[in-house]
């Protein structure tokens, strides 16, 4: 008898994410210093979806997994600054697809003339639905869901690109930063594609271009990793 436990079987969608986002150069290989200050030997470099082609792909990858989880809400919201034209192309998507859905944002410093505030776009009600481009230590989360909350609305769920599912920088967590944004605010997180993705990507290519890329990646995942 055959105990052997079978290989897990690949997230297509995670697997065509990746491949895109490695030919568009978003993902990038060398040294990079995360926000959090660890040293990484990969960058998601997400404002690299710069034209309308990209970023039009790019939504309609957010808008599958999306709906293939099929997460609940009632507002989409752009966290400042990357999030921004990502709520957007999402909402022009979702609507594609006949999920017309309102959209808003927030900037980083408040007007004192014309609308004012720091909230732009529809108002922020019932079930909200955060849209940025990864997760590493979490903290950026903080922020919106404390706007959200001000406005009387609901932090439901985050809807990221890229996981790298790292451990979450506060003081003694030693749980990932989606567990930790999970446990810590009881939202739902969804994202296209895990670092792990990333790992089986290159673990099985045959590009020379990622030679030793995948010891590199896979220490850092083992150091840094939840």
């Amino acid at each position: 008898m055959n105990d052997a436990t079978p290989p897990a079987v690949p997230d297509e969608l995670a697997q065509e994410f990746v491949r895109f986002a490695l030919e568009c150069g978003v993902l990038r290989f060398g040294e990079f210093r995360t926000k959090a200050g660890r040293l990484s030997p990969y960058f998601f470099h997400a404002a690299l979806f710069c034209d309308g082609a990209r970023l039009d792909r790019l939504a309609q990858f957010y808008a599958r997994r999306l709906l293939e989880e099929g997460v609940e809400f009632d507002v989409l919201f752009g966290s400042a600054y990357k999030g921004i034209p990502l709520a957007a192309a999402l909402s022009v998507e979702l609507a594609r697809r006949g999920h017309n859905k309102p959209f808003a944002y927030h900037r980083k410093e408040a007007k004192d003339h014309g609308e004012g505030g720091l909230l732009i776009g529809a108002p922020l009600q019932g079930r909200v639905l955060i849209v940025d481009d990864v997760i590493s230590a979490g903290s950026s989360v903080r922020e919106c869901v404390s706007l959200i909350r001000q406005a009387g609305a609901i932090p439901s769920a985050l809807l990221i690109a890229l996981d790298r599912q790292e451990r979450a920088t506060e003081d003694g967590v030693q749980e990932s930063a989606v567990r930790f944004v999970e446990r810590s605010f009881g939202m739902q997180v969804v994202s296209i594609a895990r670092l792990d993705d990333l790992l089986d990507h290159l673990r099985y290519s045959h590009d020379e271009v990622f030679a030793g890329v995948y010891d590199r990646v896979l220490a850092y995942r083992q150091r840094y990793g939840a």
